[in-house]
């Protein structure tokens, strides 16, 4: 009988890496993918927790796959809402048969179902297990998993744990075997990579970056924290990886805010990065998060923040309002912003940002540029991160997985438009 399975994915890059391990797992267990979840014998949803609207969207998924699955099929809960909720999740949310973090030992059968036993779900560490073979010309890999910062905001390292780097031998065979042209690298903390781990040496995201890029055409690193971000790691990027793309994480420029988050760096500091990474490479692309209203912030900080968006001209940027988070720092710190006043913040730097995107964008109209080819009509060059930037829409002809020379056209917002080059 064949046993048909469904995965629902929710939140970062680093969950769909987990999601494709799971898949991998269940193959090799004899199960076949389903193509709608009402036909699958178990259906899986890998949730995040990482603020409360991710932790909303998850809920909102489960009750609906729940309602919606077919007669007998089995619902098993994952991801980090399972990690780091566990037991209280699962007293929530009766519709899951099993609510069971990745890497927690399970005891398969045990359901609320009396004599109907929940498929496996691995009660193994996912982060070494094997992958399918990439379905895009491009592909995520985690190179670690945990976190060892203690940024005031953030949850993530109470249920992921510490820092846990995988051998480059591992992450060597993972790239591989996913056969893809283009190698994301991301972790909690990427260029933390090896800290953790005496045997595999100081600054070893470093021979690891270009470890990959020997493999593969493009290596794309996401998820950069600005004080990791050093003249050697800068010198791979800029000559080996073929994707000058630089996702730094700042949270916001206000140095006295900025230390309320238990973080490094200023707004000047980060300018003077950028300045040097862009006199060195100047088609050096950039893109950046920020968190607004953390308490403490004032309007001083916020017109700080949107000097500095106006001053950077970051090709991409997010902005996202605080979450008050159980456990963390700021969870309880004085000088909560009113919500009013941080979706205006939020509103004005959007404005800002957005119309600095479709500027630099607009610029890029008449130019040559190197795309791959995502899928048929729709490719990237090194400035659009995959599932996070915008796009450009190339020839259907192209074949997808190669690489086009292609003159840009048009740009509307984030996308542009464009035409093959056609050799003389």
């Amino acid at each position: 009988m064949t046993r048909r399975y469904w995965v629902e994915t929710l939140g970062c890059p680093k969950n769909q890496v987990d999601s494709e391990k799971l898949i991998g797992t269940l193959r090799a267990d004899g199960f076949v993918a389903a193509d709608d979840p009402s036909e699958a014998e178990l259906v899986v949803v890998n949730t995040c927790a990482f603020i409360e609207s991710a932790r909303q969207e998850s809920v909102d998924t489960i009750l609906a796959l729940a309602d919606g699955r077919a007669d007998g099929a089995r619902l098993v809960v994952t991801g980090c809402m399972a990690e780091r909720y566990g037991s209280e999740l699962a007293d929530a949310i009766p519709e899951a048969d099993l609510v069971a973090g990745f890497g927690v030992p399970v005891t398969i059968g045990a359901t609320r179902s009396a004599g109907q036993a929940v498929p496996a779900v691995p009660s193994m560490d996912l982060l070494n297990l094997p992958r399918p073979k990439a379905t895009a010309p491009w592909a995520y890999v985690k190179i670690a998993e945990g976190c060892d910062r203690r940024c005031g905001f953030c949850a993530i390292p109470s249920f992921r744990g510490k820092q846990r780097s995988r051998s480059v031998a591992s992450i060597l065979d993972e790239v591989d075997a996913l056969e893809a042209q283009e190698i994301v690298l991301v972790a909690q903390d990427l260029a933390s990579y090896g800290k953790d781990d005496a045997s595999l040496g100081a600054g070893s995201i470093v021979p690891l970056v270009e470890a990959v890029s020997s493999r593969v055409a493009r290596t794309r690193l996401l998820y950069l924290y600005p004080s990791d971000l050093s003249d050697s790691l800068i010198d791979v990027m800029l000559t080996r990886t073929g994707v000058p793309y630089f996702d730094l994480s700042l949270q916001h420029v206000s140095k006295p805010l900025l230390r309320g988050m238990r973080r490094w760096g200023d707004g000047d500091r980060f300018l003077a990065r950028i300045a040097d990474i862009r006199a060195r490479e100047p088609e050096a692309a950039f893109r950046s998060n920020f968190i607004v209203g953390y308490p403490g912030e004032t309007e001083a900080d916020h017109d700080q923040l949107l000097h500095f968006v106006e001053e950077a001209q970051l090709d991409w940027c997010g902005f996202f309002a605080f979450s008050r988070e159980e456990g963390t720092y700021a969870a309880d710190l004085d000088g909560q912003v009113d919500v009013g006043l941080m979706r205006a913040r939020l509103d004005e730097l959007s404005a800002l940002q957005d119309s600095i995107t479709a500027s630099r964008r607009d610029d890029l109209v008449g130019r040559e540029v190197e795309v791959l080819v995502d899928e048929t009509g729709i490719g990237r060059s090194h400035r659009e991160a995959p599932e996070i930037d915008g796009v450009i829409a190339v020839d259907p002809s192209l074949p997808v997985g190669s690489f086009a020379t292609v003159t840009i056209t048009g740009a509307e917002g984030a996308d542009l438009e464009s035409v093959a080059v056609v050799a003389a």
